[in-house]
């Protein structure tokens, strides 16, 4: 049984019921239930960004679970290991470029993080009539993206699963950027679950550099709990810096019961969590092979239920509100999709509830599936100048020709059609209205 050290440190310290003269300012006394684990770096509790005791031990047993060169705790999710992700490419990548190559589906805090990072962006953009929340890089065009360049990017970014489930073929894109000389980085953040499959497809175990995974999306850890993992054959100087990188970006006051979340975690995940982690995959595949609703192209990760409601009548909000009644809540809904994200804590008997709802609606007649279509904004100023710019919010009706200044878009799926530095088009007002954008920060004309 793996040993869970920081769980075994605040549970005693619990127990001992000490005068506490520390933060938090609680004390231990209980309003929610669970104040006596809420402690900070008191003695003995180890420090998150110079981690000596209890926090390097756990993320030493995450190292070995990952088989990863280092696999290091954040508790503040996979914005933050993103951020510090491209911080470590920046400083540690052996070119003279200041630039990524990335799909084009990337999380607004990739965007964020390129502006703190100074960092600007060579993008690589989805097949025509692709969702704009899929950008699924092979590894053909990467390499013609490749051969082009003009420089060494600092890394190739892609997002693997997406939104929608898509993968990349990461052990392809991984051979390509191991010919030119270049990191690949992977937003992992909905598929910290996929080292544990029977057939391994975590991007580590594929060949990436560094990825993040926000381990509080499909492992049973709390809100904000993520890893940066480190590929074994990284450059020693992504390990060296790792820390201080997450340092630089993150709270000094990082969050003990998230910590003992991801602690715990280590050992669910070591107790036979391969074989109930298969045998829940093995049921949501024989569900959602009798639903004919199912999106199943491509290469998909196992573990999300992506539904094209309009084949049976239905707009994606209103297909959401139909499970809602019935007590189901859906993860992400727009006009065309509906995303579930079961893991093995829901069990058989809540799949089959599921099911059963689902089978029992009224099947209408089918809505034409009308792919949003726009112009690729042009671009007029770099990630950083936009984001720092002074700005102002306008509607979209008064954004033609605006350039945006930040990021317009809400989580789930904080996903952009456009991003700063960029010019609205009359094509892109349009699809942002689609999807229930009417203002967006701009920057402010002098």
């Amino acid at each position: 049984m793996m040993k869970t050290p920081i769980c075994d440190f605040v549970e005693e310290y619990a127990r001992q019921n000490k005068l506490r003269l520390h933060m938090p300012g609680h004390k231990g006394r209980e309003q929610l239930g669970f104040e006596r684990f809420d402690i900070t770096e008191i003695s003995g509790a180890d420090s998150l960004y110079h981690a000596s005791g209890i926090i390097r031990e756990s993320e030493e047993n995450a190292t070995a679970l990952f088989e990863s060169g280092a696999t290091l705790y954040s508790t503040e999710g996979s914005s933050h290991v993103i951020r510090a992700m491209l911080y470590l490419a920046k400083t540690c990548a052996e070119t003279a470029s200041n630039r990524v190559i990335a799909a084009r589906n990337a999380h607004s805090s990739f965007i964020s993080a390129c502006a703190l990072n100074d960092i600007d962006v060579d993008w690589l953009y989805p097949e025509k009539g692709e969702s704009y929340l899929s950008c699924v890089i092979s590894a053909e065009a990467l390499e013609k993206t490749l051969e082009k360049a003009e420089q060494t990017p600092l890394c190739v970014y892609v997002t693997s699963p997406d939104y929608l489930g898509n993968m990349c073929d990461i052990a392809a894109l991984s051979e390509v950027c191991r010919r030119y000389g270049t990191m690949l980085v992977v937003d992992n953040a909905h598929g910290a679950y996929l080292k544990f499959l029977k057939k391994d497809m975590h991007p580590i175990s594929l060949g990436a550099t560094m990825c993040c995974d926000s381990a509080h999306k499909t492992l049973p850890v709390l809100t904000g709990g993520a890893y940066l993992h480190i590929a074994k054959d990284a450059p020693n100087s992504l390990k060296e810096n790792a820390k201080s990188a997450l340092s630089i970006f993150g709270s000094t006051s990082p969050s003990y019961l998230t910590l003992m979340s991801l602690d715990r975690a280590n050992e669910y995940l070591s107790n036979g969590y391969h074989e109930r982690l298969q045998h829940f995959v093995d049921r949501v595949e024989s569900f959602t092979a009798d639903l004919d609703i199912c999106e199943r192209s491509g290469l998909r990760e196992p573990m999300k239920i992506v539904i094209r409601p309009k084949r049976i009548g239905y707009r994606g909000e209103e297909f959401s509100n139909e499970l809602m009644k019935k007590g189901i809540v859906c993860e992400f809904c727009d006009d065309d999709f509906v995303v579930l994200m079961p893991s093995p804590e829901n069990g058989e008997e809540e799949l089959t509830v599921l099911f059963d709802v689902i089978c029992k609606l009224e099947r209408r007649g089918e809505i034409a599936d009308v792919r949003t279509s726009f112009e690729t904004p042009a671009k007029r100023m770099t990630l950083r100048e936009a984001t720092f710019s002074q700005s102002e919010t306008v509607s979209a009706d008064d954004a033609l020709g605006r350039v945006l200044a930040k990021s317009c878009v809400s989580c789930p799926p904080a996903v952009s059609l456009i991003v700063s530095g960029e010019v609205f088009n009359q094509s892109v007002i349009d699809a942002c209205k689609k999807y229930g954008f009417d203002s967006f920060c701009v920057v402010k004309e002098k």
